[in-house]
């Protein structure tokens, strides 16, 4: 089911810029206020996971896109990360409204690696990330 929300052109600019670019470290999505379009919340060149993470709020849904650095015996390697993040502390209505919204960005976004879906801070850590990374 599609909520008929789509992303803004600077949901895809930005996110274009991370994958290219490598200055952005991450981009946090949202729902705009009239809840018609997703749109970007936040950008930032800052690598700190635990920061990333921190960024997320404890009772509000949000996407994000995380360039997930880790050394993979081979050197460092890089894997594009999608987060759902949907608090269970959330609105419920919200997190519908996002789950049913999350297609609408993420098909359009190519090149991602991993997808990680949290409800609480426990599912969003570097090791769970790592797991994923090292299994692809």
């Amino acid at each position: 089911m599609s909520s008929g929300v789509q992303p803004t052109p600077e949901c895809l600019e930005k996110y274009q810029e991370l994958k290219t670019g490598k200055k952005l470290s991450y981009v946090i999505y949202g729902l705009s206020d009239d809840k018609r379009s997703i749109v970007v919340l936040k950008t930032s060149e800052e690598k700190d996971f635990d920061k990333f993470v921190a960024e997320l709020p404890e009772a509000e849904c949000r996407w994000a896109v995380y360039d997930f650095e880790f050394n993979a015996g081979e050197g460092i390697r890089n894997k594009l990360t999608f987060v759902q993040w949907s608090p269970d502390d959330a609105n419920v209505k919200n997190k519908m409204m996002f789950a049913s919204s999350k297609d609408a960005l993420r098909r359009r976004l190519e090149g991602i690696h991993i997808e990680v879906q949290a409800t609480d801070y426990s599912e969003i850590t570097q090791e769970v990330v790592l797991e994923k990374a090292n299994r692809r």
